[in-house]
């Protein structure tokens, strides 16, 4: 493999995989660090399109970087039930995601509520209120429920606005689940006719119904983009990683700008960008690894620190309060993974009696 690459061949999935490095963990906190950016906006204004990127390409920052975090989580989630069985993945997908979620929903309704709140903190935290948050929150994963007295002055009111995709990727998970206990993970057809008929659902929604309200969009958006980097896992001894191919899908979405099929190559194009990123050999060569995973954290954290900032000093400026918001938001995650997520993945790996590979760790949008 290595002297396929030192010879500038363009390598397949499969091969690149073969190697000791990815950039995995760090291109997740790359995406991560681009949802606190991008709401740096949304957070102070309330008008998500006042965002330059909105303008230029329809979607915000932190869209495409939720688009990012789908398009690898396939990929990963994909390779982890090909490579566990589904009881491990069950296990594995559990594990990662609920005891993260479990304390930033407790952290943020009990600690930064009461703090946040215009109410005492007695009555704070006996309102129904708060319990109403907490359970819609774990249950259903509910963005748009504010917490008693908190953050009343902000444009937006909810506390934790980012777990909505988290409803997403689970719906995802259990697709795995189900295609793969039927034993489609092993038909490569099957692969290729979801993404064709998730793309030709958007290309349709596009074509005849433009107008269609967001929802609709992002119902097939993201199971689309989750869906080609899981094909790319299935088709991984066929699909070569190509910085051409890279270029190509950017050359069409530009060139489709003001055509129904915008939107589908833009997110297919995102979803193979975001592999070779991760995988191709010409730039893993000068691979860092991040000790930590702060993704997931950062994700979680974001929202309610730059809530709390907005809310503490509302005159201040969006771009002046990110630097102070990118910091605390860090922090907070590193306490996250190394209090919770890490004994997690440690209980994880005792549960599934062996050591988990890295590359098959994939942290939720």
């Amino acid at each position: 493999m290595r002297k396929s690459v030192l010879l500038g061949r363009v390598p397949t999935v499969s091969v690149a995989m073969e190697q000791d490095t990815n950039n995995f963990t760090l291109l997740r906190l790359a995406l991560a660090l681009a949802v606190v950016v991008s709401h740096a906006f949304s957070v102070t204004t309330g008008r998500v399109d006042d965002e330059p990127l909105a303008l230029l390409t329809g979607f915000t920052l932190g869209e495409h970087a939720v688009n990012g975090f789908f398009a690898i989580s396939g990929f990963l989630v994909t390779m982890s039930f090909d490579r566990r069985g589904w009881w491990d993945y069950v296990i594995a997908r559990t594990l990662r995601i609920a005891p993260g979620l479990i304390v930033a929903t407790l952290v943020v309704a009990l600690l930064l509520g009461s703090l946040m709140t215009a109410l005492p903190a007695a009555a704070y935290l006996q309102s129904e209120g708060v319990w109403r948050f907490i359970i819609a929150t774990l249950t259903t994963y509910k963005s748009n429920i504010a917490l008693p007295g908190v953050f009343t002055e902000n444009p937006f009111r909810f506390p934790m606005g980012t777990v909505w995709t988290l409803k997403y990727e689970v719906l995802c998970y259990a697709a795995v689940l189900g295609i793969g206990i039927v034993g489609f993970l092993r038909w490569r057809w099957a692969a290729v006719a979801l993404v064709a008929g998730l793309a030709a659902a958007l290309l349709a929604l596009d074509l005849f119904n433009p107008a269609a309200p967001k929802g609709v969009e992002t119902a097939i958006r993201l199971p689309l983009i989750f869906a080609f980097g899981g094909a790319l896992y299935v088709l991984r001894d066929t699909v070569r990683l190509s910085a051409i191919v890279v270029l190509t899908f950017a050359t069409a979405t530009w060139l489709s700008s003001d055509t129904f099929l915008y939107k589908t190559l833009l997110f297919t194009g995102t979803a193979y960008a975001m592999l070779w990123l991760a995988l191709s050999p010409a730039l893993t060569r000068w691979h860092f690894e991040p000790r930590q995973d702060l993704s997931y954290g950062t994700y979680l954290y974001g929202w309610p620190i730059q809530q709390a900032l907005h809310a503490a000093l509302p005159a201040v400026a969006p771009l002046v309060l990110l630097g102070p918001a990118l910091a605390l938001t860090l922090a907070v995650a590193a306490l996250s993974w190394l209090a919770v997520e890490k004994p997690a993945l440690a209980l994880k790996a005792k549960a599934l009696g062996r050591r988990t590979l890295k590359t098959i760790e994939p942290a939720a949008p």
